[in-house]
């Protein structure tokens, strides 16, 4: 039997994106709003967790790093894009794409930092 190669793949994301990722069973992510065109995963963790603690605690008063697998193969067909700094890089994913997308998940969609306010002041 063959493995399927994965890229680890982090999302900063809000209490709302985590409870719908929850009711999913752990597997997906949630479509995207009609305001928001492009779903993208970053590259490290390193740029999850400074998007998840300075901007969405700030606009949520908490933020989440969730880490996911997806198959590498599939991932080939997005470019990887740099948003700033070297730490900087994620994928533009249409957000027509995304039903997609979460079928190339491989495992589960895990949280692997929590910031909050209150540990921020």
């Amino acid at each position: 039997m063959a493995t399927i190669e994965t890229t680890d793949l982090f999302r900063p994301i809000n209490q709302a994106e985590l409870d719908l990722i929850e009711q999913s069973g752990w597997k997906k992510f949630p479509p995207r709003l009609p305001e928001q065109p492009i779903f993208y995963p970053v590259m490290n963790e390193e740029y999850a967790i400074q998007i998840s603690r300075d901007w969405n605690v700030s606009a949520y008063g908490v933020g989440y790093v969730t880490k996911f697998a997806v198959q590498t193969e599939y991932l080939k067909k997005f470019k990887v894009e740099n948003v700033g700094g070297h730490i900087h890089n994620e994928l533009w994913v249409p957000a027509e794409d995304l039903e997609e997308f979460n079928t190339k998940i491989v495992g589960l969609i895990e949280v692997t930092k929590t910031f909050r306010k209150e540990e921020n002041l």
